[in-house]
């Protein structure tokens, strides 16, 4: 399986042919689903779920299908039907050649005052972990996590700890757009230094295997 960062919190995994992308969002390439047989999203919010770039993915390719929870679905489910999946913590399923477990229920907590919406995460051939906006532990192996490294919701120790706690063979940011070159080096030395496990920091276009 090969592993593409795209920007901010948005993932390409390759294997057999087949192409899986997850949380194409507006901080994102615009071609971001472009390509993909098989797309996930995490949530609702526009870094996770831009519906311009979600639909450019289903209709360069007329077999592509989305995997998504209800908010999501039910904004582009009636413009494709049939290819739209409603999906929730504990479902299982086969995308595009992909097995994927739904781990998560529920957004992290921005501020007591801001209403919690549904978040899920993907693990995905008992291997990758998205969380999306959450920090998730699907208590199952994982060998590659790929960390919310940096948002409104969190703070390093939070990463570290939930590092910790998952204990996967290696971390892969994501969900960085918003940090900052200075800040880079400090996550990397922190996180890399104190979470356990490999730290792996890959800029967009670039590709590991997973």
């Amino acid at each position: 399986m090969k592993l593409t960062k795209k920007r901010h919190a948005c993932i390409r995994l390759e294997k057999d042919g087949q192409v899986l992308v997850i949380d194409p969002g507006t901080f994102t390439e615009e071609d971001a689903a472009v390509g993909a047989d098989a797309i996930l999203v995490t949530h609702e919010h526009l870094d996770h779920f831009n519906e311009d770039r979600l639909r450019a993915g289903l209709e360069a390719n007329p077999g592509a299908q989305l995997w998504t929870l209800r908010s999501v679905a039910e904004k582009v489910s009636a413009a494709f039907p049939g290819r739209v999946h409603t999906v929730g913590h504990g479902d299982t399923f086969q995308a595009a050649g992909f097995d994927v477990q739904v781990h998560g229920e529920l957004h992290a907590v921005i501020h007591p005052d801001i209403p919690r919406i549904t978040n899920v995460g993907y693990l995905v051939d008992g291997s990758v972990f998205h969380p999306g906006d959450a920090l998730t532990v699907p208590g199952a192996d994982v060998d590659t996590l790929l960390l919310p490294v940096q948002a409104p919701w969190s703070k390093i120790s939070e990463v570290i700890d939930y590092v910790r706690e998952v204990k996967p063979r290696r971390a892969i940011d994501v969900h960085d757009a918003l940090l900052t070159d200075l800040a880079r080096p400090i996550y990397d030395m922190q996180i890399g230094g104190l979470g356990g496990a490999e730290h792996v920091r890959l800029t967009p276009g670039d590709s590991s295997d997973a």
